[in-house]
């Protein structure tokens, strides 16, 4: 079945762009593409955004290269490769102040600026966007060391150390969402990049229809985001064995990630034992069909979910990711809670101990149609804007970034 896209977003004209060496031939004075490198990667988080500049980079500018300087992690190169882009492993380690792990991270800095400095000599990019995540310190160095200009795309509430890092050494730097904690961080708050594969392409139906789901019966979205969440999977189980009564108007569409504990079948086999419709799958690469199946979802609060649960309009109850040690997924939510448009709950792992707070406000909300058009009403009120256009034109033309959005 074909999906008719229903959400586009606005293009602008494309822009000229030739590169010349005065002391050059006149071969060598020719316009040439121009070359980007977006550094990121260790989760979709990171990644999805990096594709949603690059769609609107190409839309200016098709003869634009595009490369991806990502961690060598699976869920990066199967995130890229689905989107047919460009992409260099950076061999990157996270940072970590036990011994072991520490003389690793030493050992895969060393191999970082040796994989990016090859890169940025091959690539030779006008610009390298920073989206956050191990990887962008070796690569940012690189630039620094090149006099490549440096964007830094924030796409936390709470920077983490890697980008506090690189914000120090980037030419720009503009964050999707507010940064409270840091005041003055970002030049400007231009909402989260979006890919188009992220928005509802049609119908709640029909969205339906693709997954194989019943057309008409609504759908709860359960989603971990790219790497899964064995929390919220096992809490879903005990949904199932507890409420699965309560359930049974509705379908699940469990995306339970690539590893989960017992693998799929155990998923399936709980909803299938519990009387409840339910379509399980590791993980969606058109998570627009996904958001748009859904009318009511229980999501970790990534700024992507948070982003795609507002521009799909998606009633959502958060989870925040609960091992950090300073919860900052919250505060990504907050602005939605703080307009009426989300709920957050604490994750407090234990199926069981979750059932009164996350299980509750998502079974309150299956119950009340009303309460869920509340929420609807409210997340129209705070469209969000198409910051990966406004990236792309500033990569391209050059233009700043010369006001803040209100996200909520």
């Amino acid at each position: 079945m074909t999906l008719a896209p229903v959400h586009s977003f606005p293009m602008d004209a494309a822009d000229t762009h030739t590169s010349a060496d005065s002391t050059g031939s006149a071969a060598d004075r020719r316009p040439r593409p121009r070359a980007v490198v977006l550094a990121g990667g260790g989760t979709g988080g990171h990644i999805a955004p990096g594709l949603a500049i690059a769609e609107r980079l190409r839309a200016i500018d098709p003869t634009i290269r595009i490369v991806f300087a990502c961690s060598a992690r699976p869920i990066d190169a199967v995130m890229l490769r689905d989107a047919e882009a460009e992409h260099r492993p950076i061999r990157a380690e996270g940072f970590s102040v036990h011994p072991r792990k520490f003389l690793r991270f030493l050992a895969g800095l060393m191999r970082a600026r040796a994989d990016a400095r090859k890169l940025l000599a091959e690539i030779r990019p006008d610009w390298v966007v920073s989206l956050g995540g191990f990887v962008t310190p070796p690569v940012v160095a690189e630039a620094q060391r090149a006099a490549i200009p440096v964007l830094l795309v924030n796409l936390d509430a709470t920077p983490g150390r890697a980008n506090r890092w690189v914000q120090k050494r980037a030419t720009t730097t503009v964050s999707a969402v507010a940064v409270p904690r840091i005041p003055g961080f970002a030049e400007a708050v231009i909402g989260m990049p979006i890919r188009r594969i992220a928005i509802a392409p049609a119908s709640a139906e029909l969205c339906r229809a693709e997954l194989g789901l019943d057309p008409k019966s609504p759908v709860l979205l359960i989603t971990g985001a790219s790497q899964g969440s064995q929390s919220l999977n096992d809490l879903a189980l005990a949904l199932a064995r507890r409420h699965g009564a309560a359930m049974r108007d509705w379908q699940v569409l469990h995306l339970c990630g690539g590893s989960p504990a017992g693998g799929v079948a155990r998923y399936e086999r709980g909803w299938r034992e519990a009387g409840v419709r339910a379509a399980v799958l590791p993980f969606v690469h058109r998570m627009g069909v996904a958001w748009g199946a859904a009318e009511l979802a229980l999501s970790r609060a990534g700024a992507s979910s948070v982003a795609e649960a507002q521009a799909n309009r998606v009633p959502t109850v958060f989870a925040p990711y609960p091992y950090h040690r300073d919860m900052h997924q919250r505060e990504n939510a907050m602005p939605l809670v703080e307009a009426g448009a989300a709920l957050v709950e604490t994750d407090l792992i234990d199926p069981e101990r979750n059932m009164d707070g996350l299980g509750a406000r998502v079974l309150e909300l299956m119950a009340s149609a009303g309460r869920r058009m509340e929420l609807r009403q409210a997340l129209a009120k705070t469209p969000p804007p198409d910051s990966a256009e406004r990236i792309a034109d500033f990569l391209v033309s050059g233009r700043g970034f010369t006001r803040t959005v209100a996200l909520a």
